[in-house]
């Protein structure tokens, strides 16, 4: 078999193995942390169980480094059921992101579309029909999400989502996100002036005519409505004066980058040096 071939099978049956295997991992936040940090910190949390699976992918990468083209060890059809069966999961989550793109951005009430270019979209009927105030606290807030390139965000978040289907943990940790997600706007909004409660009015317009007008279904946008299970609390939270967070921490993105980098690398070495006798194993157990 062509050794790039066999890579790319094994990189999307081990790779796959091991996100399918952290994607049980719960990945919650324990210490109270304000609305824009844990949104920061839900985001690291919400990809990190892609990190086994990029580390296995440079193992694999190393291994094919000190492998002859073509490959001379027999390949079993275990392998290739295996990998098709983390490659349907691969495929559904690519037709899910792509079907996403295109919704109508007429279907949302007040929304953020976009993923290059992103832009706020407001139906003319809801437009007349929140007062000045409401209209807008809501612009302020969509302003935010433009600011932040929240539309291509989502739209990442729900694609590695989904490759980690079926798993209900994932999903959980995609609607902790969205929900902390628009808290932070919130807060950013009402750091520009906005009041809370004229906030909290143009959601619940929002909401009653999106209610009229139908459901939104999944998308590429960051609507003003969010996550409707988290619209109690948020809308609570509206009303309390704004926490001060200027005290967080943020996540340590660079540190994160640079350390898997660094594994990476180094697994990549590990592939070379004794990856052959482990993968000549796992081709013949399939055999």
């Amino acid at each position: 078999m062509e050794r790039e071939s066999l890579l790319a099978t094994l990189i999307v049956l081990l790779s796959g193995l091991a996100l399918q295997l952290f994607a049980l991992w719960p990945g919650r936040v324990r210490q109270p942390v304000a609305a824009r940090r844990l949104e920061q910190w839900r985001w690291l949390i919400l990809w990190w169980p892609t990190a086994p699976a990029l580390i296995v992918a440079a193992w694999l990468c190393g291994w094919a480094l000190s492998q002859p083209d073509p490959v001379r060890a027999h390949v079993g059809v275990l392998i290739f059921v295996g990998a098709g069966t983390f490659a349907i999961v691969g495929g559904r989550a690519v037709l899910r992101a792509v079907l996403s793109l295109f919704r109508s951005s007429r279907s949302y009430g007040f929304a953020t579309v976009g993923l290059l270019l992103p832009r706020i979209v407001v139906a003319p009927e809801l437009a007349q029909a929140l007062d000045e105030t409401a209209l807008q606290a809501a612009l302020a807030h969509e302003a935010a999400h433009v600011r932040h390139r929240d539309p291509l965000r989502i739209w990442l978040a729900q694609f590695v989502t989904d490759l980690q289907w079926p798993w209900g943990s994932a999903q959980r940790r995609l609607t902790a996100w969205l929900a902390s997600l628009e808290q932070a706007r919130d807060d950013e909004a009402r750091d520009a002036g906005v009041t809370g409660a004229d906030l909290a009015a143009a959601v619940l317009g929002t909401l009653r005519f999106q209610s009229r007008a139908g459901p939104c279904g999944p998308g590429a946008a960051a609507t003003l409505i969010g996550q409707p299970e988290a619209l109690a609390a948020r809308i609570a939270r509206l009303l309390k004066p704004l926490p001060d967070s200027t005290l967080e921490a943020e996540p340590p993105y660079l540190m994160v980058a640079g350390s898997l980098a660094m594994v990476c690398v180094a697994a990549g070495a590990l592939g070379v040096a004794c990856g052959e006798r482990l993968i000549d194993s796992l081709l013949a157990m399939s055999s």
